[in-house]
């Protein structure tokens, strides 16, 4: 059989059931072969390929999804997705075409071939494994390649595949069975010393993030609400309880929620699992994350329990789903007061503060996401886009409904990723209804993508905050140069479409929302009607955004900011509450 062939079979047995592409030359015998064993879901930008199987395998799990693309620019074109991924730690398999191996330069020329570029080289350092396959690998070598990407800690795998090498014969062969992973477990001396931390500790915390799978909390939600430990999440394990859970104290984060911020700071234990606690999640000034508590970090790479930062008392270079199943199944004692004080912060300090001026004519971006809250379902999956206001704010204020997921890609906080990873997830939810947050500045950088989702028919809601520019930067530049405003806005040179007028291209039905949009009912039979819809967010363009943790440039010339509990405006909440631990 063809290789080609042999490798789409390969692909399905090992699980994978889509792959997103953009066609090419140099993966004409790929893409003609997948296509008799996956679903191909063609996309117009290869970035959208990466960005939309990201998603999809978020959601869709154990499914997989690939993307394919072509070698020179449609693995130029991919690298921002693949980062994305290697910094959140996330799988993605992505297959790249390459001329013949007749025709590679081997670097001893810039390019032989028509288009070559050496995509290993350009992505090494942001893949767990890069590999060219100049000759035909057995089903056993190519197995141990592709689930490098799904072991801890996930991540990026690239595959290039010289034309010949797709179109050579082959004897068939079946991939061999796939075994789980062999993950380090932590002792059972550890769990016993973490459960009595937990039983000692007056103010204790369990920190959720994205490396427990949401199938683990959600075979585990039971006992940890009968156990009422008080729990809060990263932004990765956002979706892991339900927003109104007794026990639930919300998304503490340097652009956290606030109350959360402070609850966890008067903790004496935090427990952190599945979690690298980076510097989004303890602050920059992370040598006062958990001033006064007794940290324990699980986390699978060591190398994250080693960068020294922030202080750990206890590392477990453990697997973060088999520690938590353990740890609950120890019979931990409430502690009532503590989450009794927890929550009465949690009301006292208001979701929405009255720091935040809105122009008249304007939704206020932070009644927006409140008030859309109360539109949305259980089953629906929630995208707030990657950076920008309209991610910041969806993080620090939207209230999930269990049974809704909610997927960004934070770290790498580029721009454009929203309507890409929307449609991975409106994919994989077959069907669900999935609701995209974005910025106009964000949107206008991927917006190709909506003949994707018009040709898919996909159940899709895009929210545009038309704030006439990009909004954070814009702060920045009012903030810190006395709003000397470069290239974020129209007057200062930033072309941006006039967005009523964009979706008709694709007759995609498009509302500018009115300032009542709850109570209209053209917004509301839109919204809950299948297909893809657009809705215009008129956001003022000097809104501001507080609360914030906020920085200072020191005589040094170096940054400065405030611990995660001191945003401003600095409002001493527990002081004025009589609320002190």
């Amino acid at each position: 059989m063809k290789y080609s062939d042999q490798i789409g079979q390969w692909l399905k047995a090992a699980g994978y059931t889509h792959y997103f592409y953009v066609g090419g030359g140099n993966i004409m015998h790929l893409t003609e072969s997948l296509d008799r064993y996956l679903t191909g879901v063609p996309v117009v930008h290869e970035v959208a390929a990466g960005i939309a199987a990201e998603y999809f395998n978020v959601i869709a799990a154990p499914a997989k999804a690939l993307a394919l693309v072509t070698a020179g620019p449609g693995l130029t074109n991919i690298i921002t997705a693949i980062s994305g991924c290697w910094l959140e730690s996330r799988e993605l398999l992505v297959i790249g075409g390459q001329v013949k191996t007749a025709d590679l330069a081997r670097q001893k020329l810039r390019s032989r071939g028509i288009q070559e570029v050496d995509g290993v080289e350009l992505v090494r350092s942001t893949t767990k494994l890069a590999e060219r396959l100049d000759r035909v690998v057995s089903a056993e070598e190519f197995l141990a390649m592709i689930s490098v990407s799904w072991t801890p800690r996930k991540g990026p795998v690239f595959l290039e595949i010289p034309l010949d090498i797709q179109a050579a014969t082959v004897e068939e062969a079946a991939l061999p069975a796939i075994a789980p992973p062999g993950l380090p477990t932590a002792s059972e001396h550890k769990i016993d010393q973490v459960a009595d931390l937990w039983t000692k500790a007056s103010r204790p915390v369990l920190l959720v993030g994205g490396g427990v799978e949401y199938a683990t909390v959600d075979a585990l939600r039971s006992r940890i609400d009968a156990l009422q430990m008080p729990v809060m999440t990263t932004y990765n394990g956002a979706d892991r309880f339900d927003g109104d859970a007794p026990n639930y104290l919300g998304r503490p984060n340097t652009w956290g929620q606030r109350s959360s911020n402070i609850i966890i700071q008067q903790a004496d234990l935090i427990v952190a699992v599945g979690t690298r606690l980076g510097m989004q999640q303890t602050g920059f000034n992370w040598q006062e994350f958990g001033r006064d508590a007794h940290v324990v970090q699980v986390e699978i790479d060591p190398a994250e329990l080693e960068k020294g930062h922030p202080r750990v008392d206890l590392a477990l270079n453990v697997d973060a789903n088999d520690f938590l199943q353990r740890l609950v199944a120890h019979d931990l004692p409430a502690k009532p007061d503590w989450l009794a004080w927890a929550q009465s912060v949690r009301q006292a300090v208001p979701r929405v503060e009255p720091v935040n001026n809105t122009g008249e004519g304007y939704l206020s971006p932070y009644d927006f996401i409140v008030r859309l809250e109360t539109l949305t379902r259980p089953d629906d999956l929630v995208i707030p886009c990657s950076s920008g206001s309209a991610f910041t704010l969806s993080m620090q204020l939207y209230k999930q409904k269990l049974g809704q997921r909610m997927i960004t890609d934070k770290s790498l906080a580029s721009m454009g990723y929203g309507l890409s990873g929307a449609i991975g997830a409106a994919i994989a939810g077959k069907g669900r209804r999935t609701i995209l947050i974005e910025g106009d500045g964000g949107f206008a950088q991927n917006m190709q993508e909506l003949g994707t989702a018009a040709i898919n028919g996909l159940n899709l809601k895009i929210f545009i905050f038309d704030d006439q520019g990009h909004a954070s930067i814009r702060m920045t530049q009012r903030s810190y140069f006395n709003g000397k405003y470069l290239g974020c806005d129209q007057p200062s040179g930033l072309g941006l479409p006039k967005w009523d007028n964009l979706f008709t291209a694709w007759d995609i039905p498009v509302l500018r929302l009115p300032l009542d949009f709850t109570e209209d009912a053209e917004m509301r039979e839109l919204f809950d009607a299948p297909g893809v819809a657009a809705f215009i967010v008129p956001i003022d363009p000097e809104q501001t955004y507080f609360p914030k943790i906020s920085s200072r440039i020191t005589a040094s010339g170096s940054m400065e900011s405030n611990p995660i509990d001191r945003m401003t405006p600095e409002v001493d909440y527990l002081e004025a509450l009589s609320l002190k631990t």
